[in-house]
């Protein structure tokens, strides 16, 4: 009998109804003769009520520590109520059943509170539980500090608490219920003809997380990749036995046969791009901005500098997370007295596409495509970053759609 962690979000949990479709699929794996152990998400929507009541409350006064820490304790009761109601409902169906809480298993996590990292999981009382033929359901998104404080894993973070829960259990497999049937080449909302995958290397996947695609948390592939956890993505609006081997693997490359040039189109509003003109053209100036810059903890993605017309001088574009485009420019502005640049503007009319695929590492002519299919639309590029396996552009953001389907029609990716 082998272990497996099953891993459900919000909406899959968001009423009594979906919980119960979730203890039938729960029950299919028992049945099956799986170790079973269940990682929940919040219920659809109560996390951003949970956090709407935090703000209501108000930061701490002046002089007092900040109020992270109970931040936590208040979002992470949303996991605590789903894991609670799951593990009613599998003993209502007859299953032995019991919630556990971040602080039971533990998951040890660092104090950086709302964004917390896991460093430890201590698996050997869940794994006697599912070896001793209970069912887990585990709260997700939350650990607990090395003080015992309750700590937050940051959005999307249940994901990454599942992983790590299969991780530490040597499960074999983490399955992830989502509201999607798997992981397409593309957002089908925007491309009809997109084509559902039925592997994809942990490479290729951590590239699409991080550009855009809305399927795994990034760290949870993360994870996955340092782990070898094998992670299956799959719909939980079915029934058990409906559709038999459904889903996309995520995996090592190795284990994908038919090799890609291309496997996934992506995309992301969520970007601001930041112009500085007149910048100084002379070594340091870099370091003052990104420095000032990481120390905020501000991300910043596209960067690309060039000569400007005046003696001496460059120009530069960088992107930052749309959410960090003020206090990015507050930033930029304090370091304008010290390096002496002329000006700087935000625009955030701008998004992100980027083409992914393990095959590029092989293959030339992939930038040409992709560069050849927006030029023949219309759609001007205003920055270009590349990795091993991925080109990036940033275009205006009203071309996004247009973009996405020139790029999924020029690789062929609707006829996979």
């Amino acid at each position: 009998m082998s272990r497996l962690v099953m891993k459900f979000g919000g909406t899959s949990v968001a009423d009594l109804e979906r919980i119960r479709r979730v203890a039938r699929l729960v029950n299919a794996e028992v049945a099956a003769g799986h170790k079973v152990a269940v990682v929940v998400s919040a219920m659809a929507g109560k996390t951003n009520e949970l956090v709407a009541w935090t703000d209501g409350a108000g930061a701490a006064a002046q002089g007092l520590s900040s109020s992270d820490d109970e931040y936590d304790v208040v979002v992470a009761s949303g996991e605590q109520v789903t894991a609670g109601l799951l593990a009613m409902t599998l003993r209502n169906m007859g299953l032995r059943a019991r919630s556990w809480m971040g602080w039971q298993i533990p998951i040890i996590a660092d104090d950086a509170h709302g964004r917390s990292r896991i460093e430890e999981i201590a698996p050997e009382k869940l794994g006697g539980a599912i070896d001793g033929g209970e069912v887990a359901v585990v709260a997700g998104f939350q650990g607990v500090t090395r003080d015992g404080r309750l700590a937050t894993l940051g959005r999307g973070g249940s994901d990454t608490s599942a992983v790590a829960v299969a991780a530490a259990l040597q499960a074999e497999r983490c399955d992830i219920y989502t509201d999607v049937d798997g992981v397409y080449t593309t957002d089908p909302r925007i491309e009809a003809r997109a084509k559902k995958l039925a592997k994809v290397s942990y490479e290729e996947m951590l590239e699409m997380a991080s550009l855009g695609a809305k399927v795994l948390q990034t760290r949870s592939v993360e994870l996955a990749m340092a782990y070898h956890v094998p992670v299956r993505v799959l719909s939980s609006f079915i029934e058990p036995g409906e559709s038999p081997g459904q889903g996309t693997i995520v995996c090592d490359e190795e284990e994908i046969v038919e090799k890609r040039i291309v496997s996934g189109v992506a995309y992301s509003r969520d970007e601001a791009k930041i112009s500085l003109f007149g910048l100084p053209d002379h070594p340091g100036v870099s370091s003052e901005i990104f420095g000032a810059l990481a120390d905020a903890n501000v991300n910043v993605d596209m960067i690309v500098q060039s000569h400007s017309r005046a003696v001496d001088t460059a120009n530069m574009e960088f992107t930052v997370g749309k959410r960090d485009a003020g206090r990015a420019m507050e930033i930029v502005r304090q370091v304008q007295a010290k390096v002496g640049f002329e000006d700087a503007v935000v625009d955030e009319d701008v998004a992100k596409v980027s083409v992914i695929g393990v095959g590029m590492r092989s293959h030339a002519g992939v930038a040409k495509t992709m560069f050849g299919a927006l030029a023949e639309k219309g759609v001007n590029i205003q920055v270009i970053s590349t990795s091993e396996i991925k080109i990036s552009v940033l275009i205006d953001a009203a071309y996004t759609e247009l973009a996405v389907r020139a790029l999924h029609a020029a690789y062929g990716l609707d006829k996979l």
